[in-house]
């Protein structure tokens, strides 16, 4: 497996890490493409009971890699590593616990909705959402999950206004569970990670699965119609003129 994604597995629990520091974790097509392939490993193996997501260096993850995104293929493939990597997410059957810090970005912030347990670290910790400000509409169902989760309002000032949340307003509106010290993330995730490990494996799944029995059928239609909208902002002036900034400011 590329350097970008490292992974381990301490009994029960398969450690995922996003590792391209440098980058701030800004997801690849390649990382796309091995966290698919990773989540799908841990789905089958047996001695797998709960996935542990985190990120090295300063955040969890920037968003997308501009770069990979604009010169990729169609989003409109169903084979696009991201398209893959998202619905794979969606559709993981397992606890997934996230340890996430630092500016939190697009997808880096939206991919939450999906996961189980997420802790924060209280002092560096800001999720964001700028995919207006970028031309772009949300993704990975956010624009239903969001709602459903903290309201029309709330939905609505992440996702147009784009500001950043920290941790712990983040989590007395219910987008963590919970906020620690940042020296503590790594060791209470873990915790988290290692208790989900002992618990029954086949109790756990099921708990799971029926905890989003109402969502899944219209959050698989909703993660089409973002697909369609996020492709036809990629290829409109707004988009281009907002990429062209950012990637000029990189150099």
């Amino acid at each position: 497996m590329s350097e970008a994604i490292k992974t381990e597995r301490h009994g029960g629990v398969f450690a995922l890490r996003l590792n391209r520091p440098d980058k701030r974790n800004a997801l690849t097509l390649e990382m796309y493409g091995l966290l698919t392939e990773a989540l799908q490993a841990a789905e089958r193996d047996t001695a797998v009971h709960t996935v542990l997501l985190s990120g090295a260096g300063a955040c969890f993850c920037a968003g997308n890699d501009l770069k990979d995104l604009i010169e990729g293929p169609s989003l409109e493939d169903p084979a696009h590593p991201t398209v893959r990597f998202v619905h794979a997410l969606a559709a993981f059957g397992k606890p997934l616990v996230c340890a996430v810090h630092g500016p939190t970005v697009g997808i880096g912030a939206t991919l939450l909705l999906h996961c189980d347990l997420v802790v924060a670290a209280e002092a560096s910790t800001r999720l964001m959402l700028p995919f207006v400000s970028l031309g772009l509409v949300p993704e990975a169902g956010s624009t239903l999950l969001l709602p459903r989760l903290l309201g029309r309002q709330r939905a609505a000032e992440l996702l147009l206004l784009g500001e950043a949340l920290d941790a712990r307003t983040a989590q007395s509106w219910g987008l963590v569970n919970r906020v620690v010290d940042d020296s503590d993330l790594m060791p209470e995730a873990e915790a988290i990670a290692a208790a989900l490990a002992q618990r029954p494996p086949e109790a756990l799944m099921r708990t799971k699965r029926l905890l989003r029995l109402d969502r899944d059928d219209t959050l698989r239609e909703r993660m089409a119609v973002e697909l369609r909208e996020f492709t036809a902002c990629l290829g409109g002036e707004e988009f281009t003129r907002a990429a062209r900034a950012f990637l000029d400011k990189r150099r």
